[in-house]
């Protein structure tokens, strides 16, 4: 069911929603979250279909704010609101209201928002693309537990990695950390496997990929090892080979959906490695809303250090007075138990 208003406010919005779900027969639906979905209009068939995918497994309230910037500066002064309202079959297992913002209203979407959340619910805030330098200052991401990005769709993939590290803030994640969630998975139970001392590591896949370039800064922060990142063709990530005393443990996913494990003294394993879509990312994303530390840590490492190797170069290193020792540094844990964190 689906119930277009003009001019309207966010008390029409909320008794439309309350119409449609008595016209449908089901005043009442348990929804686990409100997923707010910030978007243009050229990308807002794409993400309300992935956001309505990923509800089948969560369901909850999508808001989708799409601001429409008026070109004459008489129509930015105009503000108004029209809205889409869909509940049943047109909104997957929750409702989704569309928010179209136009003039001034565009610079106050959280006040049209605030009274359209769900009561006693987590907030998610998501940006497809173009999301602010800083999400959780951001006026919609202050409103949120979550605030998910997607540097993947940034114009500079690595500098926009360089923002996060920046400006990250508990609670924040990026939909290039979640595409490696397998292979991080595989790549720590192929260790617990062979059990051995990681002395470097390779992660070759597309240039400017964070995805890349995420594994590679995870596989250096947690080994404290030397780690080369090195082009192929694609599609996206292509292989991860770790150098053990032991043998070279390779990871191989050359077609983008089937890999191959190799693993010295065993046999070859095909693994399922396919590329995930935009739904089934925002689906895992939602299954926590807790502070991702390993997140944290990873993009904290930083793309400059990664290919400086490992060498921290913005902060000098102070020197121990005359006569005073300078304190061992700590020891880091085995390979395999660092990996499997």
């Amino acid at each position: 069911m689906k119930i277009d208003l003009t001019e309207t406010t966010s008390s029409k919005i909320n008794q439309a929603l309350v119409s449609a779900r008595r016209a449908i027969g089901t005043p009442a639906i348990g929804m686990v979250l409100t997923l707010v979905v910030v978007t243009d209009e050229e990308n807002a068939y794409d993400a309300l279909k992935s956001a309505g995918d990923a509800s089948r497994e969560h369901p909850s309230r999508i808001i989708a704010v799409i601001k429409r910037v008026s070109r004459s500066p008489r129509a930015r002064r105009d503000a108004r609101l029209d809205a889409e309202v869909r509940v049943g079959s047109d909104a997957g297992t929750g409702e989704t209201v569309v928010l179209r913002l136009h003039g001034e209203l565009a610079n106050h979407a959280q006040s049209v928002v605030l009274p359209l959340l769900l009561p006693d619910a987590p907030v998610v805030v998501w940006w497809p693309e173009g999301a602010p330098a800083d999400p959780a200052k951001d006026p919609l991401g202050a409103l949120a537990q979550r605030r998910i990005t997607d540097t993947y769709s940034a114009e500079q993939p690595l500098d926009e990695l360089a923002v996060r590290a920046a400006t990250y803030s508990p609670g924040d994640t990026d939909l290039s950390w979640t595409r490696i969630t397998p292979w991080r998975s595989m790549l720590a139970a192929a260790l617990d496997q062979q059990p051995a001392t990681v002395i470097g590591a390779t992660v070759e896949g597309e240039s400017d990929n964070p995805s890349c370039e995420l594994l590679a800064m995870w596989l250096a922060d947690r080994l404290d090892v030397p780690v080369e990142r090195t082009l192929s063709g694609g599609p996206g990530l292509t292989a991860v080979r770790m150098e053990t005393k032991n043998g070279v443990i390779v990871l191989d996913r050359a077609d983008g959906s089937l890999a191959t494990l190799s693993m010295q003294g065993q046999p070859d394993r095909a693994v399922a490695l396919k590329r995930r879509d935009t739904a089934e990312l925002l689906a895992e994303e939602l299954r926590r809303l807790d502070p991702d530390n390993t997140y944290e840590s990873t993009v904290k490492f930083g793309v400059e250090r990664l290919h400086s190797g490992g060498e921290v170069k913005a902060a000098p290193v102070e020197k121990p007075a005359e006569g005073e020792r300078k304190a061992p540094a700590a020891k880091k844990a085995p390979a395999k138990k660092a990996a499997a964190k």
